[in-house]
């Protein structure tokens, strides 16, 4: 695992020591990135089910300000805590141990960009997804990434969301889910 853009790009992140943390794959991570690039620049991210760290990392190297990094498996936690470290970058990052809902509730501003990332076969993106909206965790042009197994798929309309685009990588699934655009801060063609 590696940092594909940025101020940190190339630097070499620790790998999980068994299959229990599922890294998002470098090709991945980089459509994503390509097409959140408008939504970064000094952006708060949350990076629930964090893993390693790899995605969060990515968005500190691509301009966030802060993010949140959270995560139930201390293994994932303490290997997070180790790629932050290594990259010298804990003055931008606030790691959090728990469950969704505790991170969720211990995060106090809204955030520009949120990946959601649970195991495959979990079923918890949907009320995570639900969760966001009734605690206005998302900023008002801000917008939610979830990586998802092709098996799986999610209704257009969560919450106060709707389904905006869909990318298909090998057999994971790629959307974005935000609020139904306004006049003001209209970002839907930064997706395209």
């Amino acid at each position: 695992m590696r940092i594909i853009a940025g101020e940190l790009k190339g630097r070499r992140l620790a790998s999980p020591s068994d299959m229990e943390i599922r890294p998002t794959a470098d090709i991945v991570k980089e459509a994503l990135f390509s097409m959140l690039a408008p939504y970064l620049e000094d952006a708060v991210v949350i990076d629930l089910f964090s893993g390693s760290g790899n995605v969060g990392l990515e968005a500190v190297s691509r301009g966030a300000s802060r993010v949140y990094f959270g995560d139930k498996s201390r293994a994932a936690i303490e290997l997070t805590k180790r790629n932050i470290a290594h990259c010298k970058v804990e003055d931008r990052c606030v790691v959090i141990w728990g469950a969704w809902e505790q991170i969720l509730a211990r995060i106090q501003e809204p955030a520009d960009v949120i990946f959601l990332d649970p195991p495959y076969q979990s079923g918890l993106l949907e009320s995570c997804i639900v969760k966001i909206g009734e605690n206005s965790m998302l900023a008002p042009d801000g917008i939610i990434a979830v990586e998802q197994d092709r098996q799986l798929t999610l209704p257009d309309q969560i919450g106060p969301y709707h389904k905006e685009r869909t990318r298909r990588y090998g057999k994971v699934f790629i959307c974005f889910y935000r609020e139904e655009a306004t006049e003001t801060g209209d970002r839907e063609d930064d997706l395209k």
